[in-house]
């Protein structure tokens, strides 16, 4: 009989976190020395080094510069940053991060295009303790840091189908609102993403209330499709389910105003959140 052991899989935050202190360490530098140094607070790098926090990635890419390591700590951090979504979303964020080809349908403003303010004010909720503000900026954190897919090499070919109401239904800010549009109207018009409106003329649709709809393709051809509403989320790698939801994607998209018009809906709708 072969003996069991129990083997305890090390985060990705906790490996961070053991990498910047070797080479921190390594360099002979306290952590005072090393704030006065970067400009960030000493407890602040502690709490990275011993993987309690998870940093925005620009304080891994500054730690990057500093320590001269290429994109070492980036590199690390884009493996931490899971350990913020629960487990049953690690699945998805590991496809996510490798497709070639992603189409999304949203109701709301897409994750993959929120800004850091909208971010903040739609993950947030009731916060009573600092450990709450804490999750909250991790989220934020990684939700931002998912966004790096859209730029990375090669580039993937990405899809939004965004719901009218996602872009009349402003923030609390009308500053972070302004900035939220303005990013929308930029995304639109990168070489690898087409961003469709699917405009209350469109009438009624067979997701509308069903929450969100997210297909992705891997180089090799294999695809998944993903559904979330609320709190709860659904993975599918069926060729079958997989076929179904494309075929739901493709008549949201035909009733989806052209990419171009989208453009000018997106640009009309800004000019009348200014006015």
């Amino acid at each position: 009989m072969t003996e069991q052991v129990d083997v305890e899989v090390e985060s990705g935050r906790a490996v961070l976190g053991r990498m910047l202190r070797f080479l921190r360490e390594k360099e002979g530098k306290s952590l005072g020395r090393l704030a006065d140094e970067t400009g960030y607070d000493k407890s602040y790098l502690s709490r990275l080094e011993s993987g309690e926090r998870l940093s925005k990635v620009t304080v891994m890419e500054d730690l990057d510069g500093y320590y001269g390591c290429a994109d070492l700590l980036v590199s690390l951090w884009k493996v931490a940053r899971i350990d913020a979504f629960k487990d049953k979303y690690k699945e998805y964020m590991r496809l996510e991060a490798t497709a070639r080809i992603i189409w999304v349908y949203s109701p709301n403003v897409p994750g993959l295009v929120q800004t850091e303010d909208l971010a903040r004010e739609v993950l947030s909720g009731p916060q009573t303790t600092d450990q709450d503000r804490e999750a909250l900026e991790e989220q934020v954190a990684a939700r931002l840091g998912r966004q790096l897919l859209l730029n990375k090499k090669p580039a993937p070919s990405v899809r939004f189908v965004i719901d009218e109401p996602a872009l009349r239904r402003p923030s609390a800010s009308a500053e972070t609102w302004e900035c939220q549009l303005m990013h929308i109207e930029a995304v639109a018009q990168w070489p690898n993403v087409v961003v469709q409106v699917l405009p209350f003329s469109a009438g009624i649709h067979h997701l509308m209330g069903k929450g969100s709809l997210t297909l992705l393709w891997q180089k090799d051809g294999s695809g998944v499709a993903y559904t979330e509403s609320g709190s709860s989320g659904l993975l599918m790698d069926d060729s079958e389910d997989v076929l179904l939801h494309r075929l739901s994607y493709d008549r949201l998209r035909d009733q989806a105003l052209s990419p171009s018009d989208s453009l000018t809906f997106i640009r009309d709708v800004l000019e009348e959140h200014r006015s």
